[in-house]
């Protein structure tokens, strides 16, 4: 079953008024308060929403986030259900140096259809469309990157990886100097990483290394709409997140998860730029009008564009 795509424009509203609300904190130096002025934003607009709403991804557990906490329930309690996964702001300290890549972000599947992914990392890999089993989780970075310069009949040292820039990734990065793979590093967001691979227009083949799981989870459904190939896997390395995985009703703690099990049917992405980036443009004041751009992707009807809007700011 498809969501009406009526939802398509209120929902880029509430992207667009978030990354509005955080704009006014960029280069401010604070981005606690960047975050929270785009959440209480978000929220105020999803609550707008004639769906019954509920955050599988939000900003934590209720004792940690008193909005837009796991298991809220938004919207005016009338019309569909929907399951909501969250980030109002990726990339706080972008937005808090006026750095670009700050982005409002949020996802939306049918109830029961969007993974609820735990509070921990996840081991992720993202390419364009692919033929099955060509790219895994579980290959050696070689295998990986010489697949997919055969498949795209392009030399190794033609192919860019992109990945985030720590410490962790250091054997990653090292293995990728050695193959002579172009490599695009970026210091934080990795939903707007793993964006890059949607489009050849971004130079960038693959997306690989660790990152946060719930942005994992809130990208897929975007390269779902593009028909890309990702895979994640959860990793639990503390007794605490073991628990609360088990409360979720993950049993398989070293299950590799395909795009298909973490998105199912149909979904809406929107993502509005904060400060600009290779994919967005920031938003930008004038008098009493805000121009935002947003990606929007809506799976069923293959809807992929950036829109770029001018609204009143006090609408």
């Amino acid at each position: 079953m498809a969501i009406d795509k009526k939802f398509i424009n209120q929902f880029i509203k509430v992207t667009s008024k978030a990354a509005l609300s955080a704009s006014y904190l960029v280069g401010k130096n604070d981005k606690n308060a960047a975050d929270q002025a785009a959440v209480d934003s978000m929220r105020s607009e999803l609550n707008k929403i004639q769906m019954n709403g509920k955050v599988v991804i939000g900003e934590g557990s209720l004792d940690e986030a008193p909005m837009l906490y796991t298991g809220e329930v938004l919207g005016t309690k009338e019309g569909p259900f929907f399951d909501i996964a969250v980030d109002p702001v990726e990339g706080t300290n972008f937005v808090a140096n006026n750095l670009p890549g700050g982005i409002a972000v949020l996802a939306i599947a049918q109830k029961g259809n969007l993974f609820n992914a735990p509070e921990t990392y996840m081991n992720k890999i993202a390419t364009g469309k692919i033929d099955k089993g060509l790219i895994d989780l579980d290959f050696s970075i070689e295998k990986n990157i010489k697949n997919l310069s055969d498949f795209k009949n392009k030399s190794i040292s033609s192919i860019t990886a992109c990945i985030l820039d720590r410490p962790r990734h250091k054997n990653i990065i090292d293995k990728l100097k050695d193959l002579n793979v172009k490599i695009k590093m970026i210091k934080d967001g990795d939903v707007l990483g793993a964006l890059y691979v949607s489009d050849p227009k971004y130079d960038v083949d693959i997306f690989l290394g660790i990152g946060g799981g719930p942005e994992g989870v809130i990208a897929a459904s975007a390269l779902d709409a593009y028909d890309c190939h990702f895979q994640g896997r959860f990793i639990f390395d503390n007794d605490k997140d073991i628990q609360d995985a088990k409360e979720m009703g993950i049993n398989d703690l070293n299950k590799k998860y395909n795009l298909n099990e973490i998105v199912k049917g149909d979904s809406i992405f929107c993502a509005t730029g904060i400060t600009n980036s290779e994919v967005l443009k920031g938003i930008t004041t004038n008098d009493n009008n805000y121009i935002s751009e947003t990606l929007v992707t809506h799976k069923s009807t293959n809807y992929k564009e950036i829109i770029k809007n001018v609204n009143l700011i006090n609408e």
